[in-house]
């Protein structure tokens, strides 16, 4: 006899919630271990981030630690959002105490939209961040969170009811 597993339910607006604890997580002991954010900061991050996600606007959430005199990212951590995927559970949030309070450095964080999103008028995405109460003034980038320069790996994949976000380290 074989044992099968099908999916058929959707997730809520909860397993998004769920699936971004790990993703939370992670983001507090990088912030934590670099000193380069407060928590409160990275409470108003989560904010928006959480918006956005529960609205299907959210592509990716990256954050980089980058040399202040380059500019370049000299490693960093993606979050990929699946809403389409199978998992119905997380793995435990990743081990970041490799990220070290490095002098002449920085954290950004760099978000990446659907189309969803890019579908709405510039005026429909002020009126959504204001409606939302966004606390962070979210400009554009030009980085290429690819970073060809930095070698990668998949990590942890946080995911509830099918609603997943893979974590990639590059470093």
């Amino acid at each position: 006899m074989y044992g099968t597993n099908t999916i058929t339910g959707t997730y809520t607006v909860i397993d998004i919630r769920k699936t971004f604890e790990g993703c939370e997580a992670d983001i507090r002991t990088i912030a934590r271990r670099t000193d380069k954010w407060s928590m409160a900061y990275v409470d108003n991050l989560f904010h928006d981030i959480i918006e956005l996600a529960e609205n299907g606007y959210l592509e990716t959430v990256t954050i980089t630690l980058n040399n202040t005199t380059t500019g370049t990212a000299i490693r960093a951590a993606k979050f990929t959002v699946n809403s389409n995927g199978t998992a119905t559970s997380s793995e435990r949030a990743g081990s970041n105490n490799d990220w070290e309070n490095l002098s002449n450095t920085n954290l950004s964080v760099i978000l990446s939209y659907t189309s969803k999103w890019h579908n709405l008028s510039a005026i429909e995405q002020n009126s959504f961040q204001k409606t939302h109460s966004f606390k962070i003034g979210w400009v554009s980038s030009n980085v290429n969170t690819n970073f060809p320069h930095l070698n990668s790996n998949n990590a942890q994949l946080y995911a509830s009811k099918g609603y997943e976000l893979q974590k990639t380290n590059f470093k």
